[in-house]
């Protein structure tokens, strides 16, 4: 196979990674460096707890969140080419001991031992996860949502300059 058609082979995967994405649950958009820490920072996370992150994209979140705030810290995402990316800069950066990706569909993981849920995802996804998370979270776990609202879950604390909401299951003690 000649070079253009390997790289014509790379455009099209990475076209088709970002596209389907859309469809099982958000495209990638990622982040800010503020917007992370602030989304920690506001779910209170502490040193030994345990965070999700649905649709971890890099690993950026699960990163600072075992890096900055002594978590442990879980990533999901389907995507594959991102799922790749985020196990390489966890090793890279020598997190293999607390923080771990799981590939495939969020959906689909039990998340009843999570402290905290991190979540970047579009409107519709978040009321179809809302059951499973009112369904699965101990009762203090929180859950961060950039952008994006729950409405059937419990609103604790929100930061409308960022657009950071901290949730916490419906009939949960007060965090």
């Amino acid at each position: 196979m000649s070079y253009l058609g390997i790289l014509l082979l790379i455009i099209l995967a990475v076209l088709i990674s970002f596209v389907w994405t859309q469809f099982v649950g958000a495209p990638w958009v990622p982040s800010s460096t503020k917007t992370v820490r602030t989304m920690l920072t506001m779910a209170k996370v502490k040193p030994g707890e345990l965070v999700y992150d649905l649709g971890c994209g890099d690993g950026r979140i699960i990163i600072m969140a075992a890096r900055h705030f002594g978590a442990l810290a879980v990533g999901i995402e389907i995507d594959p080419l991102r799922y790749l990316w985020s196990q390489i800069r966890i090793r890279f950066l020598g997190l293999s001991d607390r923080v771990s990706i799981k590939y495939g569909n969020f959906y689909k993981y039990d998340l009843s031992q999570a402290d905290v849920i991190t979540c970047y995802l579009l409107q519709d996804t978040n009321k179809k996860i809302a059951t499973k998370l009112n369904r699965e979270l101990k009762p203090r776990a929180r859950v961060v949502s950039n952008t994006f609202t729950f409405p059937t879950l419990s609103l604790l604390q929100k930061n409308k300059e960022l657009g950071i909401f901290i949730y916490k299951k419906k009939n949960g003690n007060r965090v």
